[in-house]
């Protein structure tokens, strides 16, 4: 981290005035309503302020050409509704909607700069969205560059910019957005640090948290960063298994001056080998006065179930609801695991049927890890309840529930009750989900252990013609 520098002032885009003047003209972009019938708008703008609700939009419509309006037509109609951001919107979608009007970007971002001025963030995100969209072959330089151009006619706001590069993001476009961001800060406008926590956090779910901290280094003289930044670059060396660095980040926010919080502490705690160092840095959150919040908790409950210390979970888990802390399915799903883990089925028994009282629908998995122990125990008729239960779930997935099928049918083979498991495996087959070799020698071996040899002998053939067929296919 020697190649990262502090920045201790908050920084801001360039005044208005400037915006335009950065970007050189092109007589490809025509003005915002260049070539507009200025009778037409004048007509189409006195119907959207006078008349009724319902009865602008049939009249407007009664007054428009056969062909519609042009896009230069609909900047000028929204310019003229700019102080009524909301009807401004209305206009702009109906006449997409009814394919009045074939909008270019000129007419896209004269909306979209009415719509940010007055600060309607999610409708002018929504909105440059399907500018990007409509335009899949257009660079983003051409569209920074209309979005430029656009900018001091709608006497927009600057956070305009940081909405363009956060709709690539949210199409899933880093590269566009990396683009638009590099063209801005050449031009001395920084990104707000909301939007480039973003691009932080996008670099790093598709390329790693190497490429992340170089973003970082990149960009930390462009904007003041915060606990969400480092939290953000944390979580990626945890999920790259670089706990290790941790230390890097954690002098950099000390640079900042930015105090740590309960989910800077919770990613610190996944990291740890060893839960008596996560308890340490527990201890730590609570001597400087950092409240845990349910994430915390989990982080340290499932340290303590993975070490086999249930017991020690389970005091969290009480001194969560003693907090007043909610409850997730994520928190009694570790506690079923630990116990089914340290063999202690009839205690994951109590915390599932808690599950159950408090409406959480656990995961399957979750569930098929239950059953397994249930049966082994010799407890197939409770773990014959489970599944009963499970599958009379309202939008139960009968693909995730195969292997509790499975499990449960094991059960009662090894139980002797073969009468019970070829009606269970004749249910499994009403719902689609076929046996596997594990449930064919399952039965192969319930029947040998009944004397059943023929049918032993029987089901070991289909098993071989079943796995001849799925080889051929």
């Amino acid at each position: 981290m020697a190649a990262i520098r502090s920045q201790t002032r908050l920084l801001h885009p360039l005044p208005p005035l400037s915006l335009s003047h950065s970007f050189s003209s092109s007589p490809e972009i025509p003005s915002v309503s260049g070539d507009a019938n200025d009778s037409l708008v004048s007509t189409a703008v006195s119907i959207l302020r006078s008349q009724r609700c319902r009865s602008r939009w049939n009249f407007l419509k009664s007054i428009l050409p056969s062909s519609g309006i042009s896009p230069s037509e609909s900047s000028a109609i929204i310019l003229h509704l700019r102080n009524n951001p909301r009807l401004a919107l209305r206009f702009f979608l109906w006449s997409r909607d009814h394919s009045l009007c074939n909008h270019n970007l000129t007419s896209y971002f004269t909306i979209i700069h009415i719509l940010a001025r007055s600060r309607l963030r999610s409708a002018a995100l929504s909105l440059l969205r399907a500018a990007i969209r409509s335009h899949l072959n257009t660079p983003p330089s051409s569209l920074l560059q209309t979005l430029a151009l656009t900018y001091r006619p709608c006497d927009s706001a600057p956070f305009v910019f940081d909405l363009l590069i956060q709709a690539y993001l949210h199409s899933h476009n880093l590269d566009p957005a990396l683009s638009v961001l590099r063209s801005l800060r050449s031009r001395g406008i920084r990104p707000l640090t909301s939007t480039a926590n973003s691009l932080l956090r996008a670099t790093a779910n598709l390329r790693g948290s190497a490429a992340a901290l170089n973003l970082y280094r990149d960009l930390v003289e462009s904007f003041r960063p915060n606990p969400q930044t480092f939290n953000t670059l944390l979580l990626a060396l945890y999920r790259d298994g670089r706990a290790e660095s941790n230390g890097e980040i954690l002098v950099e926010m000390d640079r900042f001056g930015c105090d740590p919080n309960a989910f800077t502490y919770s990613i610190q705690m996944a990291g740890c080998s060893d839960v008596t160092e996560a308890r340490r840095l527990w201890e730590e959150m609570g001597e400087r006065g950092i409240k845990p919040d349910t994430t915390a908790y989990n982080t340290l409950i499932k340290g303590y179930c993975e070490a086999g210390k249930v017991g020690k979970g389970e005091e969290l888990y009480r001194e969560m609801v003693m907090e007043g802390l909610r409850t997730t399915g994520t928190t009694l799903e570790l506690l079923i695991k630990g116990h089914c883990r340290a063999g202690n089925v009839e205690a994951a028994m109590l915390v599932y049927e808690d599950m159950r009282r408090k409406g959480i629908v656990p995961e399957a998995e979750i569930v098929d890890e239950m059953l397994v122990e249930m049966c082994e125990k010799g407890m197939v008729e409770e773990g014959l309840g489970v599944l009963r239960g499970e599958m009379g779930r309202e939008g139960v997935v009968l693909g995730n529930r195969r292997r509790s099928y499975e499990v449960v049918i094991m059960g009662l083979c090894g139980a002797g009750r073969m009468e019970e498991a070829s009606k269970l495996q004749a249910e499994m087959a009403g719902r689609g989900l076929e046996p596997d070799a594990r449930v064919y020698e399952a039965f192969i071996c319930g029947y040998e252990k009944a004397g059943e040899f023929e049918m032993a002998d029987k089901l070991r053939k289909e098993m071989v013609q079943m796995q001849l067929g799925e080889d051929g296919n």
